[in-house]
């Protein structure tokens, strides 16, 4: 293929991204980032087309943000864009050959994730249901019901704000939720869960309800399918009281779900299909959590730690 501009080369693989690929629209913003960094210091290079790109260029370019203070997860994440990125071009034909390929991604630091014990998450939860007595209003209901689907779940925002009233299976007490590139897969949830979600139906969804709600499960103030950012929000407020707790989001609810259920007896696969964790190595993160937690209640419990 002749020479190309970078623009439009970057709008192909935007949608590639998209449309193939079917990652998340903040997935996107990440890679296409990254690809704009290169881009930029390629231009510093007086490189202008994409046939140009060599190796040489990515490393310098790479070498130049670990100068600058660039964090091991940040370059390792920007590797893995440039060789996805190099894959693809190549099979377009953009570049003749996958120049991409050669680069080893830095290993980043492997960080345990923030993890509620279960006294804490009790008392999360007990706040939100005294609320709930207090308020006697909608967005108490749905704030207590969004928090226990969450956590009884370990469902992510994304797949929390997709529910519809066609997702809940009330017999088998489970929900129905579109992950990560569009694979469904159904979850059960506890009864303070179930509860929590029924009460929200029966008594605070209608108040909210108009023309623009549909059949989405999770309502806006405004009536709309609430958003990731007012999910965030609730939960960042229903954690901030727990003491010692720094700004917990709905990420923490899924990390603490899946140690819970790791430390209750249930097997890696189980948690890996609950989680809709792609490999089975992303779940393992949570058996070094267990670990981890076990050892200082040992040290803290035992007589001769």
């Amino acid at each position: 293929m002749g020479e190309e501009n970078f623009l439009a080369v970057v709008r192909d693989f935007k949608t590639h991204l998209l449309l193939e690929r079917k990652l998340s629209s903040h997935t996107v913003r990440a890679y296409l980032g990254d690809i704009q960094s290169l881009i930029d210091h390629l231009t510093l290079l007086q490189i202008s087309t994409i046939t140009e790109l060599k190796l040489s260029h990515i490393r310098s370019w790479l070498a130049t943000m670990q100068v600058k203070g660039a964090a091991r997860t940040t370059m390792s994440r920007r590797a893995v864009t440039i060789r996805i990125f190099t894959k693809w071009a190549n099979k377009k034909g953009y570049i003749s050959t996958d120049v991409g390929s050669a680069l080893a991604t830095p290993k980043a630091h492997k960080t345990l994730p923030d993890v509620l014990n279960v006294a804490n998450v009790n008392l999360a939860m007990d706040a939100l249901a005294l609320r709930v007595g207090e308020e006697e209003g909608p967005i108490a209901l749905r704030d207590c019901a969004m928090v226990e689907v969450l956590y009884a779940s370990g469902a992510r925002v994304s797949e929390l704000c997709g529910l519809d009233f066609k997702d809940i299976d009330y017999e088998r007490q489970t929900i129905r939720v579109l992950g990560k590139g569009n694979k469904e897969r159904t979850i059960p949830i506890g009864n303070p869960a179930m509860r929590a979600l029924k009460s929200w139906l029966a008594e605070g969804r209608a108040s909210l309800a108009n023309s623009t709600s549909e059949n989405a499960l999770f309502l806006g103030s405004r009536g709309k399918r609430i958003d990731p950012r007012a999910v965030r929000t609730v939960v960042y407020s229903a954690l901030t009281a727990l003491e010692g707790a720094v700004r917990m989001g709905p990420h923490t609810l899924r990390h603490t779900a899946a140690t819970h259920l790791l430390e209750g007896g249930a097997d890696l696969r189980t948690v890996q299909e609950i989680l809709g964790h792609a490999s089975l190595a992303t779940t393992q993160i949570y058996t070094h959590v267990s670990t981890d937690r076990l050892q200082k209640a040992f040290k803290q419990a035992h007589p001769r730690a």
